[in-house]
């Protein structure tokens, strides 16, 4: 059995004993902690239920082992012949669980029936564009009389 959890804006593919770093959640080391943003949930039949977004009633027990901090990174930002560099560096906090159940009970709730979908509404014949009234040019006689003229 094994459930798909999101915390900290990453998702995790856990089953039981499993341990993993997620981002920082408050607690102790030896708290009990219920993850509730169930994705998916399969069963030991390999039955595969998945939520539209979180599975409702599914949740997973864990088992808070250590605050920790994840190692080192460095961010350096260059800007090559601008005499441009900045260097920086940044320790994630951790936390450090242990899965001890995940507990499926919304998994097997019936899905609820969809609503039916109202019924679209004909659109309106479109009108014809009338024609274009063609506009009468006149000639430029600029040019003529500039010829009459010099004559």
């Amino acid at each position: 059995m094994f459930a798909v959890i999101k915390t900290g804006g990453k998702q995790y593919k856990v089953a039981k004993d499993d341990v993993i770093k997620v981002e920082r959640l408050t607690g102790e080391a030896g708290d009990t902690i219920q993850l509730d943003q169930v994705l998916a949930v399969a069963g030991d039949d390999g039955a595969l239920t998945v939520g539209a977004p979180i599975v409702e009633g599914a949740t997973v027990s864990a088992t808070l082992l250590e605050q920790a901090r994840a190692d080192k990174i460095v961010v350096f930002k260059k800007k090559r012949r601008q005499n441009y560099r900045r260097k920086a560096g940044h320790r994630q906090d951790l936390t450090v669980l242990r899965i001890t159940d995940i507990a499926a009970s919304g998994a097997k709730k019936k899905a609820a029936p969809k609503k039916a979908a109202a019924p679209k509404k004909e659109a309106a014949p479109k009108k014809e564009a009338a024609p274009k009234k063609e506009t009468a040019k006149k000639a430029a006689p600029k040019k003529a009389a500039a010829k009459k003229s010099e004559e």
